[in-house]
């Protein structure tokens, strides 16, 4: 090694013309920086333990863009190669100034503080090269675990939290206090200080649980106590052990919104707001969200860099599960006044507005406008609660856990995640990732032509003879013209004996994306006649001839593929009724009247759902 990088996040809210600033256009999550409230990391002094000057070797890099504004990421060449086994030790002289307000998950507000990304942080040596880039908008981080000994100097009334545990509080006797945290085994270290906070503690499991909430809104910290308990006890008994003894949760101060929603270390950002309806469940998903960061991110480094979706897009699927067991099975995030809402609809809706801009895997800042969120959340939540529907529950879950405890301290990449998968399931599913991950294939499949007729009197000179001939099996899906060749007499059919009726309906590919489905065929007497396609043609006709009629056909009758990008297709019925129509348009227009005329409402609940 000839050079060590470091990334210094904070330079990006320094000036206007940073990466991270030109393409957020300077508002983040709805937040501004204040116009005296830039944020910056400067380096006074670079040093090796022999007192080696390397300060004027410090030279700032743009990889990514070429954009010579932007200082968030810098070299240093070492005077000496490191070989294999060698190590060096730099000592940093460094100022850091918080954003005003918090911008981008890190600042200050009057006298609350979030400090993150507040030190020259060491990139990833991986695969014989530096892996690193600039800061951008939509991209968050990447680094190695280490080992942290933060000693953290703040006025004397403050309450303070921070990644690991608190070794020793010292009272400096002249109004402060320094504490000091000592945290090993993570990746990252962050703090917060506030003399607001009220503070709640409790366990679950073995994990101490300390919750720091804003003073108007203590009376929420129960509530958050339990869903940190919840997202605990969830993530132990389904995915593997909680490495650390601890964690804490912090409720971010009004105008602090930008810190909020966000992971660290044993330490996680939540965000509430007064009055917080109890079956409204921002609170809820975000703490479970952000919790399972622990995991996905911590647990498992992952390069957010390059592949968001192996944290995030993990993370939501967890996400969408726990909600779903927990607070489910319907109104599982929402449950207000008889409008219930589920987490996995909250994804689908995501979903939808992108669905085929971009192939899920790519680097943070090269996604469509708009497309970061969907690709790195939304639309890998609902492929993998689609692969969770395939494989079932208990497979799915022995799957995640074998991802964690393979890949635990380490950094896996998303052939590593494939691995597992196939390896575990005992399956070859590259099929079902290349569609989902490497491509921006959509899935789509419809019920079409939908047709149940009596069969009548035969006629011409074969018809005369007295025959007759009756199969109330139903054709083999194999043969779509077998029912064609099952008839009655004229006579009999005419007088409603034995009546038979030729059913039929096709199930139509729609999208470029091919999966196996599961089709249902619903007759007059009740009967329901399953069917499975491999999806991988255009279309397929279903034929049956049966002494009842065919009621309706509906592709993928239990919703199991989320991926489907058009529910409303997926079913069809004969003799259609305007009545059910007609009550259900009417209410889904009351609640959509109620919600337009109640934009804070929306504005929370899009504000609280996870996006970091």
């Amino acid at each position: 090694i000839t050079e060590l990088q470091f990334h210094l996040y904070l330079n990006a809210f320094r000036n206007s013309r940073s990466t991270f600033m030109k393409e957020s256009g300077g508002v983040m999550r709805g937040s501004r920086i204040d116009k005296e409230g830039w944020g910056y990391i400067d380096v006074h002094r670079i040093t090796l333990l022999d007192g080696e000057d390397l300060t004027a070797s410090l030279e700032f890099i743009q990889p990514d863009d070429g954009n010579v504004n932007d200082k968030t990421l810098a070299r240093v060449p070492l005077p000496r190669p490191l070989r294999p086994g060698d190590s060096v030790i730099v000592h940093f002289d460094f100022t850091a100034k918080m954003p005003q307000p918090p911008f981008a998950r890190t600042g200050a507000k009057e006298e609350f503080f979030f400090v993150a990304q507040w030190f020259p942080k060491a990139a990833v040596y991986i695969d014989g090269a530096w892996n690193s880039h600039q800061f951008h908008a939509n991209s968050e981080f990447f680094a190695d675990y280490g080992v942290y000994n933060v000693n953290m100097t703040v006025p004397a009334d403050h309450i303070l939290g921070a990644t690991g545990i608190e070794v020793e509080v010292k009272d400096n006797g002249d109004g402060t206090r320094t504490h000091v945290y000592h945290a090993e085994d993570v990746h990252d270290f962050a703090w917060t200080s506030s003399p607001e906070f009220v503070e709640f503690n409790d366990r679950a499991q073995d994990v101490d649980i300390r919750v720091l909430m804003q003073p108007d809104r203590a009376y929420q910290g129960p509530r958050h106590v339990e869903a940190t308990k919840v997202a605990v006890e969830y993530f132990q008994n389904w995915y593997g052990d909680y490495p650390f003894p601890n964690l804490t949760v912090v409720d971010p101060r009004r105008g602090a919104g930008g810190s909020g929603g966000m992971e660290y270390p044993t330490l996680i950002t939540a965000g509430t707001t007064y009055g917080l309806p109890e079956g409204l469940r921002a609170v809820e998903a975000v703490i479970i969200h952000e919790f399972g960061h622990n995991y996905w991110y911590h647990l498992l480094a992952s390069n957010e860099f390059e592949e968001s979706w192996l944290d995030e897009g993990i993370n939501t699927y967890t996400e969408i599960q726990i909600m779903n067991d927990r607070y489910g099975p319907v109104g599982d995030v929402i449950d207000v006044m008889g409008f219930k809402i589920n987490n996995l609809q909250v994804q689908r809706a995501d979903y939808l507005f992108s669905a085929d801009l971009d192939q899920t895997v790519r680097k943070a800042w090269e996604y469509y406008p708009g497309s970061y969120g969907t690709n790195s959340y939304a639309k890998p939540g609902l492929l993998l609660t689609t692969l969770h529907n395939y494989l079932g529950k208990e497979k799915m879950l022995e799957v995640m856990r074998a991802y964690v405890a393979r890949w635990r301290f380490k950094h896996p990449k998303t052939q590593d995640f494939i691995a597992v998968v196939n390896d575990v399931s005992g399956l070859d599913l590259n099929w079902f990732f290349d569609q989902a991950l490497f491509s921006n294939a959509v899935l789509d499949y419809s019920i079409e032509r939908v047709a149940s007729t009596p069969v009548g009197k035969g006629r011409g000179f074969d018809f005369s003879l007295a025959t007759v001939v009756r199969d109330s099996s139903a054709a083999p899906a194999e043969d779509a013209d077998a029912a064609e060749r099952v008839d009655t007499t004229g006579s009999l059919a005419e007088e409603g004996q034995n009546k038979q009726y030729h059913s039929s309906f096709y199930v139509r590919r729609k999208g470029t994306f091919k999966f196996p489905v599961e089709i249902a065929a619903t007759f007059s007497n009740g009967e329901t006649v399953r069917e499975t396609w491999d999806g991988q043609e255009i279309w397929k006709k279903f034929s049956y001839l049966k002494p009842t009629k065919l009621v309706s056909a509906t592709v993928d009758p239990e919703r199991k593929i989320p991926l489907d990008i058009n529910y409303t297709n997926n079913s069809a019925v004969v003799e259609p009724s305007k009545l059910g129509a007609n009550k259900l348009a009417l209410r889904w227009m009351f609640w959509m009247q109620f919600f337009l005329d109640q934009p804070e409402f929306l504005n929370l609940f899009s504000n609280l759902i996870p996006e970091f």
